[in-house]
């Protein structure tokens, strides 16, 4: 494995970081991968997160964007894997506040709609518990998910 110096790794996290957001935990991780010490790492840490290449608000306010649009994720699922990222309480609060409510409504809506179409049920209670199932392994919380179920008859039908 060839051997980076100072100045080579701040400048390949300096591109990691430039492509799309990460984490410091993403970045630490890649610097490990490339052979930097940690107190090494520590120092180009620092010095991307002084020069805006690495910002942890708005890493969190991007995620959080991208999961419950294209991943159609919950906000429980994005938390979750937000704390896995080790990422400040204060942080991963002010990206759920990028939440559409509308947006958001209408995802678990049209999930909970496109599932119920695909699912083979004997009556409406088996049915109601498998989409709760699903909507809940997706990250929905279970109150939002059931305001939904009560009124699925309107689109479920």
């Amino acid at each position: 494995m060839k051997e980076y110096t100072e100045a080579e790794l701040k400048y390949k996290a300096e591109a990691y970081c430039s492509k799309s957001e990460h984490c410091p935990a993403e970045v630490r991780e890649k610097l490990r991968q490339w052979g930097a010490e940690p107190e090494v790492a520590e120092r180009i840490l620092s010095g991307l997160a002084k020069d805006r290449f690495l910002d942890t608000s708005r890493f969190c306010r991007a995620f959080v964007r991208d999961k419950y649009r294209f991943n159609q994720w919950g906000r429980m699922k994005i938390v979750q894997a937000l704390r896995m990222k080790q990422l400040p309480s204060e942080d991963i609060e002010a990206g759920l506040e990028e939440i559409d409510e509308e947006e958001y409504s209408n995802v678990l809506k049209s999930l909970l709609a496109q599932k119920a179409r695909g699912l083979k049920a004997g009556n409406d209670y088996e049915r109601n518990s498998k989409l709760i199932r699903f909507a809940v392994s997706r990250g929905f919380a279970m109150d939002e998910v059931l305001r939904y179920i009560r009124q699925a008859d309107e689109f479920l039908d």
